[in-house]
C-alpha cells in the first residue's frame, strides 16, 4: 500500500488507522463477510487460478477505487465507510466485474511478498526482544481477557440460541404430534368409511344381482307366455281353417244329396205330380231354409269363437306389451341404479385418495373420470 497508494497510506498513518482494523476480515473470510455473492464468486474463481496473491490484488483494487472518499474521511468515517458504504457499492454485477478487471491489472510480485514477510518477522522478533517482559505479559493478559470475554459472549449467545432452538423444536414437535393425532383420526375415519362403503357396495351388488335375477325370470316368463300365445294362435288358426274346410265339404255333400233326392222325386210320377203344384215345394224349401239356418248358426258360432280367440289374442298382445314396458322400465331403473353406484364409488375413491394424500403430505391428483355404463335404449 505504501508503494502503490502512498498518499492514502500517509493519510491512514495520520489517522492511526491500521490495516488490521479493516482488512483482517477481508483476508480471514475471503471477502464473504460483507460483500455480495456475485463479487465473491469472481474472487474465488481468481483464487483458484492465481492462488493467494489475488487477495492482495483485490484489497489494493478496493482501496484504489475508494481512494477519493477515504482521503476525505476521518477515523470513524473511514471505518464506517469500510463497514457499510463499500459493500453496497458492489451489489451491482457491473461494478464487481470492473473491480475484478482492475484487480487483475495490479501487479504484486511473489518475491516482494516473501521479502515483506521476512522483514515483518524480523521486526516482530526485535520488538519482542526490546519489549519489557512486564508490558508483554500485561498486553498478553489483556489480549487473553478480551478473548475470554469474547468467548463468554459467544457462549452466552450460543446458549441462548440453543434454548431458543430447543423451545422451537419442542413447539414443532408438539405441533407435529397434534397433526399426527389428527391425521390418525382422519385415517381411522377414512378406514371406517372405506369399510362402510365396501359394505354398501356389497349390498348394492347383491341387490343388483337380485334385480338381474328378477328381470331374467320376468323375461323368461314373458318369452314363455309369448311362445304359448303364439302356439295358441297358430292352433286357433289351424282349427278355423279345418272348420272352414269341413263346412265347405258338408255344404257340397248337402247339395249333392239334395240334387239326388230331387232327381229321384222328379223321376217318380206321383211325386212329380205332387211337387209340380205351387205349394208343394214349400216343405222342401222350408227344409232347405232350415239347413241354411243351421249352417248360419254354425257359422255364427264359429265366428263367435273366432272373435273370442281374436279378443283373447288382443288381450295377450296387450299383456305382452305391458310386460315389455315393465321390463324396459326395470332396465332403465337398473341403469340409473348402476350409474348411482358408479358415481358413489368414484366419489368415495377420490375422497379416499385425497384424504390419504393429505395425511401423507402429498398433493392430491385429479379425480378419475367416471366410466358410466351406457343406458339401454327403451
Amino acid at each position: 500500500m505504501k508503494e502503490q497508494l502512498p498518499d492514502l497510506h500517509s493519510h491512514f498513518c495520520d489517522l492511526n488507522l491500521e490495516a488490521h482494523m479493516y482488512a483482517s476480515q477481508w483476508f480471514l473470510t475471503l471477502f464473504t463477510a460483507k460483500f455480495p455473492l456475485c463479487m465473491v464468486f469472481h474472487i474465488i474463481d481468481l483464487l483458484l487460478c492465481e492462488r493467494l496473491n489475488i487477495i492482495f490484488h483485490v484489497a489494493l483494487a478496493l482501496l484504489k477505487t475508494s481512494k477519493e472518499d477515504l482521503l476525505q474521511a476521518d477515523f470513524e468515517g473511514a471505518l464506517k465507510f469500510f463497514r457499510v458504504q463499500l459493500p453496497k457499492r458492489y451489489r451491482a454485477e457491473e461494478n464487481a466485474r470492473r473491480l475484478m478487471e482492475q484487480a487483475c491489472n495490479i501487479k504484486v510480485s511473489t518475491k516482494k511478498l516473501k521479502k515483506y514477510e521476512k522483514e515483518y518477522q524480523t521486526m516482530r522478533e526485535s520488538q519482542l526482544q526490546q519489549e519489557d517482559p512486564m508490558d508483554r505479559y500485561k498486553r498478553e493478559n489483556r489480549r487473553l481477557q478480551e478473548a475470554s470475554m469474547r468467548l463468554e459472549q459467544e457462549n452466552d449467545d450460543l446458549a441462548h440460541e440453543l434454548v431458543t432452538s430447543k423451545i422451537a423444536l419442542r413447539n414443532d414437535l408438539d405441533q407435529a404430534e397434534d397433526k399426527a393425532d389428527v391425521l390418525n383420526k382422519e385415517l381411522l375415519l377414512t378406514k371406517q368409511r372405506l369399510v362402510e362403503t365396501e359394505e354398501e357396495k356389497r349390498k348394492q351388488e347383491e341387490e343388483t344381482a337380485q334385480l338381474k335375477e328378477v328381470f331374467r325370470k320376468q323375461l323368461e316368463k314373458a318369452e314363455y307366455e309369448i311362445k304359448k300365445t303364439t302356439a295358441i294362435i297358430a292352433e286357433y288358426k289351424q282349427i278355423c281353417s279345418q272348420l272352414s274346410t269341413r263346412l265347405e265339404k258338408q255344404q257340397a255333400a248337402s247339395k249333392e244329396e239334395l240334387e239326388v233326392v230331387k232327381g229321384k222325386m222328379m223321376a217318380c210320377k206321383h211325386c212329380s205330380d205332387i211337387f209340380s203344384k205351387e205349394g208343394a215345394l214349400k216343405p222342401a224349401a222350408i227344409s232347405r231354409e232350415d239347413q241354411g239356418i243351421e249352417s248360419d248358426d254354425e257359422k255364427d258360432s264359429l265366428k263367435k269363437q273366432l272373435r273370442e280367440m281374436e279378443l283373447e289374442l288382443a288381450q295377450t298382445k296387450l299383456q305382452l306389451v305391458e310386460a315389455k314396458c315393465k321390463i324396459q322400465e326395470l332396465e332403465h331403473q337398473r341403469g340409473a341404479l348402476m350409474n348411482e353406484i358408479q358415481a358413489a364409488k368414484n366419489s368415495w375413491f377420490s375422497k379416499t385418495l385425497n384424504s390419504i394424500k393429505t395425511a401423507t403430505g402429498t398433493q392430491p391428483l385429479p379425480p378419475p373420470q367416471s366410466t358410466q355404463p351406457p343406458k339401454e335404449s327403451t
